[in-house]
Order: C-alpha cells, then sequence, then structure tokens
C-alpha cells in the first residue's frame, strides 16, 4: 500500500510510519518542519505539508491508498484541531483517499458510570480537559462528515511507549479496560491495530477503541 502519514515526526506517528515501513508499504512523511524529519526511520520519503490546509492533503494524498493523520495541536492551540480535520477530510475526499484518523479517548463511554464519557467524570485531569474538548470536537466533525471515507481510533485511557506485543482488543464506544481495571496500550501495539484497520477495513465511517489485552 501506498500510505501518507500527517504528523509523521510525533510520538505515535513515528511508531506508525515504522511499522508501516516494517510491514513493506511505501510510505510518505508529512511534516511541517523539515528538521524534524531526522529522526524518521531509513526507507521513508518526506514531504512539506500541513494539515490544516486541505490542497496541501489533497495534492500530496493523490495516488495514495490511505492517508493517516496522527496530528496534535500545540497547548494552548487545541481548538485548532477540529479545523485540521475538517481540512483533512475535505482534502481527502477530493483525493479521492481514505482517512485514518489518530483521536482521543476523551468520548469514549465508561462502564457502569450511567453513560458517562471518560472527560466527564470528575477524576479526569483539569490540565487535559482543553484537548479532551478538542478530541471530542474532532470526532463530532468526522461524524458530520459524508463525504470522506474516514475511520476514528480512540486509544485508551492511557497510551505510553512500551513494548510490541501484536495483541490488543478492539471495541466501539465503551471504554476498554484490563482485568487489573486500568485503560492502557503501548504506542507499539496501537500502531499495530492502526495498520492492521489500514490493511484490513473493518470500521469505515464510524469510530472505534482499542487496549491492551
Amino acid at each position: 500500500m501506498r500510505i501518507t502519514v500527517f504528523g509523521a515526526a510525533g510520538e505515535v506517528g513515528r511508531r506508525v510510519v515504522a511499522e508501516a515501513l516494517a510491514r513493506g508499504h511505501e510510505v510518505t512523511a508529512v511534516v511541517r518542519d523539515p528538521g524534524r524529519a531526522a529522526g524518521l526511520p531509513v526507507g521513508v520519503r518526506v514531504r512539506t505539508g500541513d494539515a490544516a490546509d486541505a490542497e496541501d492533503v489533497e495534492t500530496i494524498g493523490a495516488g495514495q491508498d490511505l492517508v493517516i493523520t496522527a496530528t496534535r495541536p500545540a497547548v494552548g492551540r487545541e481548538d485548532e484541531l477540529s479545523g485540521m480535520t475538517a481540512a483533512l477530510l475535505s482534502g481527502a475526499s477530493r483525493a479521492g483517499v481514505r482517512l485514518l484518523v489518530v483521536g482521543g479517548a476523551a468520548t469514549l463511554i465508561v462502564p457502569g458510570a450511567e453513560g458517562a464519557t471518560l472527560h466527564e467524570m470528575p477524576e479526569f485531569p483539569a490540565q487535559l480537559r482543553a484537548i479532551a474538548q478538542a478530541c471530542a470536537d474532532q470526532l463530532a466533525v468526522c461524524r458530520a462528515d459524508a463525504a470522506a471515507d474516514w475511520t476514528y481510533l480512540s486509544p485508551p485511557a492511557e497510551l505510553t511507549p512500551g513494548e510490541r506485543t501484536g495483541a490488543y482488543r478492539v471495541g466501539g464506544d465503551e471504554l476498554l479496560s484490563g482485568p487489573d481495571g486500568v485503560s492502557r496500550i503501548s504506542m507499539e501495539d496501537f500502531a499495530v491495530a492502526l495498520l492492521d484497520e489500514a490493511e484490513r477495513p473493518a470500521h469505515r465511517g464510524v469510530r472505534f477503541t482499542v487496549a491492551a489485552v
């Protein structure tokens, strides 16, 4: 497959690029700052572009099989995420390419909490509320788009660097937790789940989530 990754220099993006390359895909990594491309794996094609510019997305996405976005706005600019996602959806649609969105966990329903979502829980960290609301808005933008061929993947509550086991569980709109009650997955296994969805699409036009086994 020909896969383009926006936000390729970020923590999740770099792991997505590495996983895609390991599977033999042709990968284009898109960065806004060329200086950030230095840490990307050998074998990746690097292009400069802006995920918030629909024309950039259309141009870079043309001829690709899939566009993945793992972009995140800087602290204090969280409200830019929904506009960026709208541009990605528009550009991908015009290019005729699928869009796989790395989203947030904020809107996942917490089991046993009477329908409350993760960011509605009283113990949700105050410092994460801005990005949580931005991710909620991002998901709403995706769900309102009837033109693009999109999929939205929410991580569990904890997404951290770790081990690639290749194993994970799949859910829908409900937060997944392990036997110890912790909702987590490594970034490496999150990338595995993302590429599995890329290769074998099972959630077109919907949001799904994954968590460690």
